[in-house]
Parts: structure tokens; sequence; C-alpha cells
């Protein structure tokens, strides 16, 4: 009898995390964000302590997973509706390799050394740092590799979700006044842009 009903929670578990796990949109785990992520530890072990404790209800299992699955959703609404919650949440993608120049301030902060970022650039094929113009290390912790090519410049976003990027234009060497001429001589409102590059 003890083993019907653990195979038959597991089936149940199964089908649950398969439905909530489409209900949240999951992406490859490489894409998970941080939050998803403990969320997916957290159903995890929650499915392994129900399992084990097979004489305890089931709906002492369900009950934290669907508050967490619920969590999950409001959580990427609100991130989507608002980028400064969604920089909180998920962070933001940081420039390794700044025209050519390693960003060591950067690597440190992010406590990411330069084993770290030689591996990933020997993964993309790339033998030396003197071939990348631009390395940005995305949110997910893979690496965005732009290789150096005469009169190719990286596309840096200077408006992302409607929002002026401040550091963006500190790093282009240019002012959100610069910026509002810019879409003036254009006859654009600033308010009217979702992405400007």
């Amino acid at each position: 009898m003890k083993y019907l009903i653990i195979s038959i929670r597991s089936i149940i578990f199964y089908i649950v995390i398969t439905v909530v796990y489409k209900m949240m949109g999951k992406r490859e785990i490489g894409e998970l964000s941080v939050v998803d992520f403990i969320v997916s530890m957290f159903i995890a072990e929650i499915v392994a302590i129900s399992i084990e404790n097979y004489k305890e209800s089931i709906w002492i299992s369900l009950l934290p997973i669907i508050l967490l699955v619920l969590l999950q959703i409001v959580t990427s609404k609100v991130s989507l509706k608002n980028k400064k919650i969604r920089d909180v949440l998920d962070g933001k993608p940081s420039v390794i390799i700044n025209r050519g120049k390693v960003n060591f301030k950067e690597m440190k902060r992010l406590r990411y050394n330069l084993d770290d970022l030689l591996s990933q650039l020997r993964g993309e094929s790339i033998k030396s740092l003197s071939e990348v113009d631009y390395a940005i290390l995305e949110t997910n912790g893979k690496l965005s590799i732009f290789k150096k090519e005469e009169n190719s410049p990286y596309p840096l976003a200077i408006i992302l979700d409607g929002e002026v990027e401040e550091d963006v234009l500190i790093e282009i060497n240019k002012t959100k006044k610069w910026l509002e001429k810019e879409l003036d001589n254009k006859h654009i409102l600033l308010e009217n842009v979702f992405y400007a590059f």
C-alpha cells in the first residue's frame, strides 16, 4: 500500500509540476531569472518532502506550491510593467569589455573573474581578448560577445521600455538634454518612444 501511495503522489506531482511550469512560461534552465530559479528549487524541495511523508495530506504540499506559483506570476507581471522592479529582481546586463578594454571594476563588483571571462570567450572560439569589441554579461549569466569589425559600433539602448538609460548616456558622453534635442529635431516626443539606440 505504501508503494502505491508514493507512486500515485509522484504521478500527481508530475502532472502538477508540468501544469505549473506551463503557467509560469518557462524557458531553458540557463535562462531562468533568480526568482524563477528560487521558485523551482522550493517546488522541488516541497515535492520531495511530500513524497517522503506520504502519510500526510497531499494538500499540505499543494498549498505552498500554488502560493509560490501565484507569487512568481505576480512578480513576473509587475516586473514586466516596471523596469525598476525588473532590474531589482533580475539585475541588469553588465558591460565586461567596452571598446576592447576589460572593465575590471565591473568584474570585481560581480565577482566575475578573468578565468570565467576567458572560458566563455573560448566557448565562442575567441582566442584573444584583442578580438573582442564588446562583451556583455547578461542577467542569465551568458556572455554576449561582439567581435571587432571596422565601422561597426555596438548599438547601446538609450531608451528602453520608455525610460531613458542614464548610465548609457554617460557612457557615450551625451546628456538627456542632447537626447531630447535629437528627438525634437525628428518631431518625436520622448514619452512616445519605447526603444531607441
